[in-house]
């Protein structure tokens, strides 16, 4: 098998149903092949869930789709114990989660018991139900969504949790040229036919070798470390910071107020293979590493109140310390 060909049956399949957003698409493919989750950020009517459901359809992999609200409980997620009258005895109703590929629509509506539970999946691909701790599928792929311009009704995810996922893919608006497009597709009701499977496991391990196989040299994985390294501000002492190195990076720290985990350097060096291997190469560059850093690291930053105030988001932030890490 080759790389190239079962990468573009992918995304043909899904451009027969999802006009545009190629950035999101290849996103979610990097996650898949990394075993990663992902978490899509996008006003809605952008396409986030039909993505993830044609994803679901080309890969022939079991899909659920969990809406997240403000009263759903952590047995809705993960299953519960049932008194069954006939044996005497509770047998066990496992919950939507037990799927390959899970949405978690608007996953910042539900509450701190229901994320605790996501997190155990997440982490660990397995749920506790009574006593007793059940795998789940494998492949285990979460994808989640959230709305950012409403915050009526919405949790702020814990860090902790946004740690867990690979990527946060913000998605964008359509170029206007793909609206028209979209126009046709609804007058023809395209969207609506059956999509080929165009992923199969066995492509998908072939896929996850090949991401293997890429070669990183010694001074690009140095390179990743010193971007997430960056992301960190010097610990305080007497309510000022202890002295760095880093000097020429000490005016962007009073932006941040927590950096990267070691999380966001595995992160960065899976992806970036994976990017390398989408290009056709068997060997990663300093480029394939910038790449993939916005959406590996955005969400793992806190900013500080002072970035907020200056108008500067994660995005800014990450550009920056991209522009003054040493490039090898």
């Amino acid at each position: 098998m080759e790389v190239q060909p079962i990468l573009d049956s992918c995304r043909k399949a899904l451009a027969n149903r999802v006009i545009g957003q190629e950035e999101m698409i290849d996103g979610l493919l990097m996650a898949l092949i990394a075993g990663g989750h992902i978490l899509l950020e996008g006003v809605p009517g952008l396409a986030k869930t039909l993505a993830v459901k044609s994803l679901a359809d080309i890969t022939g992999l079991a899909f659920k789709r969990i809406q997240f609200t403000p009263d759903l409980l952590p047995a809705d997620l993960t299953g519960t114990m049932v008194w069954e009258q006939s044996t005497g005895a509770f047998s066990v109703r496992r919950g939507p989660i037990f799927a390959n590929v899970i949405l978690a629509d608007e996953i910042n509506r539900a509450p701190a018991k229901v994320q605790s539970a996501l997190l155990e999946a997440m982490e660990e691909a397995q749920v506790t139900i009574g006593e007793t701790t059940y795998s789940l599928p494998n492949p285990f792929f979460v994808l989640a969504t959230q709305n950012p311009i409403e915050h009526e009704g919405t949790y702020t995810l814990p860090e902790a949790e946004l740690d867990r996922f690979l990527l946060k893919l913000l998605v964008k608006y359509p170029r206007s040229e793909q609206e028209v497009a979209m126009l046709s597709f609804v007058a023809g009701k395209k969207n609506t036919s059956p999509l080929p499977q165009a992923l199969s496991v066995s492509m998908l391990k072939y896929l996850q070798a090949a991401a293997d196989a890429v070669h990183v040299d010694e001074r690009l994985a140095a390179y990743i470390v010193s971007i997430v390294g960056a992301t960190r501000p010097a610990p305080m002492k007497g309510g000022q910071r202890e002295k760095s190195e880093r000097s020429e990076k000490e005016g962007i720290y009073r932006y941040i107020n927590f950096g990267a985990s070691p999380r966001a350097s595995i992160a960065l060096y899976r992806c970036a293979r994976i990017h390398a291997l989408f290009e056709g190469r068997s060997f990663v560059n300093p480029d394939d590493v910038k790449a993939v850093a916005l959406p590996a690291l955005r969400h793992r930053l806190v900013l500080s109140y002072e970035a907020e105030a200056d108008g500067l988001d994660p995005d800014a932030i990450i550009s920056r310390i991209l522009s003054l890490v040493p490039v090898p």
